[in-house]
């Protein structure tokens, strides 16, 4: 049996207890009022790499504003690696003085000042992905250094970890930055190398269960299904997270980047943009902001969505349930041609006769619907994304 069709079937099998008892029981995941639904942000990697400085976090945070990102529910304002040079005689990091001559407090305080949060980005290791220095054997001395610089969030990559052991090379960073009583989301980035998904809940907020995402379509489609599989584990104050979005950085079609911000609001995946907000299109604005998708990916029941069936190769319906009791679906078309493509209320845990409400959440409108059933067309290379909400019953 293809791997997806075992997974439909475990799900459907699985629907009724998943819906009753969102997450597994025995995961404890952390429950310190952080990270209650997905972080939502912007992160500066995936378009500028090493290329970042002050002016550019600044015009991010501004941008964030101006383009409604913010009211949309975008907070975190994340540099990613190269900010750091060296550690001074005291053995404290420093940032770069030439790209960030006011320092990091500055920039945080700037941030801050615009109403969002500020995230910053460090190495379990010895040094950095990109050859900085790491946090290894200075764990509380750099807990403290980015409390006192105003940080709301970090990420902790694994480069350069050789002989470490994950899960307690973490866990004294989680410890590190509890110890400073400034809350701090804490967002784990060792690529699922290391099974995250095993002992991550209640060390991390967030934990990377991918290798990097590439601006492709095949590489998101890798990714959603590398991280898909390990939909038990999270909730409320963890996640899975198949890396940053890449929505408006040029690799993609329109269609297909609101098919993988849909799917990444399928899976209660962290919504970090990853583009120039500066310049970034009217299309990709709206993509980002669209309250409806967003709302799905926010829902506060907090159960990671799965995959529900593949009808044949490439053809599949992804379903989310949300708080209110109705069902985010995504019809995913992943091949070259046109299909039509549907649902019946009996795979949402319905009885077949029942009737509902069918909402299209890219088009913002009601979507005729069938008793019993909802049909539609479905793009190549794209995503139907609806909301479907049992009418009640009669009294």
């Amino acid at each position: 049996m293809h791997p997806f069709s075992r997974m439909a079937a475990l799900a459907a099998a699985l629907l009724p207890s998943l819906l009753a008892s969102p997450g597994v029981a025995q995961v404890r995941r952390l429950d310190d009022g952080l990270a209650r639904t997905p972080p939502m942000g912007w992160n500066s990697w995936n378009k500028f790499a090493c290329h970042v400085d002050e002016q550019l976090i600044e015009a991010t945070a501004d941008a964030m504003v101006s383009s409604g990102m913010r009211d949309a529910g975008y907070r975190y304002v994340v540099i990613d690696d190269c900010w750091q040079v060296y550690r001074d005689t005291a053995g404290t990091i420093v940032a770069d003085p030439q790209l960030f001559p006011h320092g990091m407090k500055a920039v945080a305080d700037y941030v801050h000042a615009k109403g969002l949060k500020f995230g910053i980005y460090t190495d379990a290791g010895t040094n950095t992905c990109q050859g900085r220095p790491g946090t290894l054997n200075h764990e509380a001395q750099d807990a403290r250094t980015y409390a006192s610089w105003g940080v709301d969030y970090v990420k902790e990559d694994w480069c350069n970890a050789r002989g470490l052991e994950a899960p307690a090379q973490y866990r004294k960073f989680h410890e590190a930055l509890v110890a400073t009583g400034r809350p701090i989301v804490l967002s784990l980035c060792e690529w699922g190398s290391n099974h995250p998904w095993e002992w991550a809940a209640g060390i991390g907020h967030l934990w990377r269960t991918t290798g990097d995402i590439e601006d492709t379509w095949a590489s998101m489609l890798a990714n959603l299904d590398a991280s898909s599989v390990h939909q038990a584990v999270a909730g409320p104050g963890g996640w899975n997270d198949p890396d940053m979005l890449e929505v408006g950085n040029g690799g993609m079609s329109d269609a297909e980047y609101r098919a993988h911000f849909s799917l990444w609001a399928i899976v209660a995946a962290p919504l970090l943009a990853g583009n120039d907000l500066r310049t970034m299109t009217a299309a990709t604005r709206d993509i980002l902001t669209n309250p409806e998708v967003i709302a799905v990916d926010q829902d506060s029941l907090g159960v990671e969505g799965w995959l529900l069936k593949q009808t044949e190769p490439g053809l599949q319906v992804w379903v989310k349930p949300l708080r209110d009791g109705s069902r985010a679906v995504a019809f995913l078309n992943r091949t070259e041609g046109a299909a039509t493509m549907g649902v019946e209320w009996s795979d949402l845990g319905w009885a077949s006769g029942a009737t509902a409400r069918v909402r299209d959440l890219w088009l913002h409108r009601d979507a005729v619907g069938g008793r019993g059933r909802y049909d539609t067309p479905v793009a190549p290379h794209t995503v139907v994304m609806v909301r479907i909400t049992p009418a009640p019953r009669a009294k």
